[in-house]
């Protein structure tokens, strides 16, 4: 079928519209200027000042460890949860699923921070970590659920008539067809944590600074292509956990059935 010069025309715009600003950012992080007006020469100066700066590698230590323990903690609490409402249907836990989804993230922020004060939980690292928990189980647990929507039951059901037990044909026949959703959640997780700016800024306490804090701390004087430098490493970080997850087939992610 052959499609409209229009369409090609407007997708074309669309595509445009969206990845230009990415583009200057990575082209700009090179501008042999303090200044973003205009270009001036080609360099990889501020990248270099941007490893020396002790502060930014920080929070960007920072931003890592809690994204990490925030993939991990929210896979294996949304993964049971995903798994639940697929199986179990409880009447309550789709509402507190989708509630940490719906709500807007200034008043899950709000929320979390009373939430913290009334227990005297100290913010810093442990208060960012148990925040970017609570929104970001969800996300795990309708991807998850969205994969045991597409699994054949019948697998799991002769795996229990040849003898297997319940926990059995989970570990052998549900978790490796469901793996690639593990996955994706995991990745969706850990992107999420690691660019979180509104609730962090609600629940991080001193010295704990991440990435996004730092560079809305950095932007609030200027946008020197020190931040471009950094907003162009984690586009490309971004960018390849997304190639991971096209890369990986659920060939590769299977685990051996055959024992």
């Amino acid at each position: 079928m052959r499609r409209s010069p229009w369409l090609w025309c407007a997708g074309i715009a669309a595509y445009v519209f969206l990845y230009a600003p990415l583009v200057l950012v990575v082209v700009y992080s090179f501008n042999d200027s303090r200044l973003n007006a205009q270009w001036v020469g080609f360099t990889f100066a501020w990248y270099g000042k941007l490893f020396q700066n002790e502060q930014m590698l920080l929070a960007a230590r920072n931003s890592l460890l809690i994204a990490l323990a925030v993939s991990v903690v929210s896979t294996a609490l949304g993964t049971m949860a995903g798994f639940s409402l697929h199986r179990h249907r409880p009447r309550l836990l789709p509402a507190l699923v989708l509630a940490t989804i719906a709500i807007p993230e200034i008043l899950m922020a709000v929320s979390l921070l009373i939430f913290f004060v009334l227990l005297n939980i100290t913010l810093g690292m442990v208060s960012i970590v148990l925040a970017h928990i609570t929104f970001c189980v969800g996300f795990v647990a309708l991807v998850v659920r969205a994969r045991l929507a597409g699994m054949d039951e019948s697998l799991t059901e002769a795996a229990c008539d040849l003898g297997a037990t319940p926990a059995q044909a989970f570990r052998w026949v549900t978790l490796p067809l469901i793996m690639p959703g593990i996955v994706a959640g995991a990745l969706m997780a850990f992107t999420l944590s690691l660019d979180d700016f509104v609730i962090t800024f609600f629940t991080a306490g001193v010295g704990s600074s991440t990435l996004p804090l730092q560079i809305y701390t950095m932007v609030k004087i200027a946008v020197t292509p020190e931040v471009n430098a950094i907003s162009t490493l984690l586009m490309l970080l971004t960018l390849t956990l997304i190639l991971i997850a096209t890369r990986l087939s659920p060939s590769v992610l299977r685990t051996d059935t055959s024992r």
